[in-house]
């Protein structure tokens, strides 16, 4: 016999089940069956295991049994297999007595090769112990098939034992959970989660665990503002990439040319939509953070790039006349954010200019919320309403002001937000 263990789920013909022996010759055989019908009193599988006598028809059309129990015509010792009752058609139940039966045999049996034969049994049966089995990776599924002449059971003399593929479906459970992280952003996890499967697929299975991968990798590195190393990950799998998420390499070869005056707009909005995937997140401190980042950026790069002045080092004869800034201990002049937008409403007519007028006093209102958070200048988190609060202002008040700006400088299409499926049909 061999280091073996077969699991095999009893009732109906016990021709399969003999056959399932036969052709693995486990060391140890556990067989799954029903009792006694509590209703109708009518014996259940595990007579055809624990039997004593003829129990078993030696044909599906013999009026009675002739054969004795299914170890006794296997020829297992009682020492060579055990009994474990399984409810005909509670499919919770079956899975559970299934699952812990095969733990405790796994242990038990510390490095045996597990087979599970779901040829036998109620269809409920059957399906628990497939779900058992697909849990553990190292069981292997079989079922004992042959020639059929209707609808009820193959032909007695032409049965045959044959392993089950379950290799796909084993991988695509794996993944499952890993991929449903698209729908948080939460790249990085899906991509640890990928790369500790360990599971057998044919070629069409591990390209598509490959670039499930490589994409969560790639996706984690853009959340985390690494474009150029997400862009030179992604260039890998270009022609996925191509048919399901075009804009994306537009999108990256704009945000990691640095050259391009369209470059820092861009990342602007994807600053933006970084804050709005922290909140999907649930964590507002995070988004605020960013959405003051993008404020002050914005309007640094006003400055920068239409007065060729630095907010790190700002000359004192750009500053209005009410502004409030004095030279720090190595004599240069640094504003901040509410100052760089004053400067902007001062001195750069057009959207910019209008935009402070109407809406200055709400960005110090807004900045406020920020300062009270915990992660600026405060001790409190921010609460969802602060978050609406912001976020409202900013859809309506600032983003139209952000999108004539980028226009200006040729930036026709901003970035769009990163997927939160990972595409069937790659």
């Amino acid at each position: 016999m061999n280091n073996q263990i077969l699991l095999c789920t009893v009732g109906g013909s016990h021709q399969p089940i003999i056959e399932a022996i036969r052709s693995t010759s486990p060391c140890y055989v556990c067989f799954f069956c029903t009792d006694r019908d509590p209703i109708t009193s009518r014996p259940g599988s595990i007579d055809q295991v624990t039997g004593e006598g003829s129990v078993i028809k030696a044909s599906y059309s013999d009026s009675k049994p002739t054969l004795p129990n299914i170890p006794t015509q296997a020829g297992l010792q009682t020492d060579q297999f055990e009994v474990s009752i399984v409810p005909a058609d509670d499919l919770d139940d079956a899975y559970s007595i299934m699952r812990d039966a095969t733990a405790e045999l796994a242990e038990k049996f510390s490095g045996a090769r597990f087979i599970s034969d779901y040829t036998g049994g109620t269809k409920t049966m059957t399906a628990a112990l497939v779900c058992a089995a697909l849990e553990m990776d190292d069981v292997e599924l079989q079922l004992v098939a042959g020639a059929r002449t209707n609808l009820v059971r193959v032909q007695d003399g032409t049965e045959q034992a044959m392993t089950a593929s379950v290799a796909h479906l084993r991988l695509l459970r794996a993944m499952t959970p890993y991929l449903g992280a698209w729908e948080r952003f939460a790249y990085h996890e899906a991509a640890e989660g990928l790369n500790s499967i360990r599971i057998a697929a044919d070629t069409t299975d591990r390209q598509q665990h490959q670039l499930a991968l490589g994409l969560s990798r790639a996706l984690a590195l853009w959340d985390n503002f690494d474009h150029a190393k997400a862009f030179d990950l992604i260039k890998l799998y270009s022609t996925h990439v191509n048919a399901c998420f075009p804009y994306m390499f537009q999108t990256l070869s704009v945000l990691t040319r640095e050259n391009d005056q369209r470059c820092e707009p861009a990342r602007l909005f994807d600053l933006w939509l970084n804050a709005e995937r922290r909140v999907a997140q649930g964590r507002f401190d995070d988004a605020i953070a960013r959405w003051y980042r993008l404020m002050e950026w914005t309007a640094q790069w006003q400055l920068r790039t239409k007065l060729n002045a630095d907010t790190a080092d700002f000359p004192c004869d750009l500053l209005p006349k009410d502004a409030d800034a004095t030279p720090g201990r190595d004599g240069k002049i640094k504003i901040g954010l509410w100052q760089a937008w004053q400067v902007v409403g001062d001195r750069l007519p057009g959207s910019a200019q209008d935009f402070v007028k109407k809406h200055g006093k709400e960005i110090l209102h807004l900045v406020k919320l920020r300062n009270a958070s915990i992660l600026a200048h405060g001790f409190r988190p921010v609460r969802d309403s602060d978050w609406r609060e912001v976020c409202n202002w900013t859809h309506e008040k600032f983003l139209p002001v952000l999108r004539a700006m980028a226009d200006e400088v040729g930036l026709k299409s901003e970035p769009q937000q990163l997927p939160t499926t990972f595409p069937e049909n790659l």
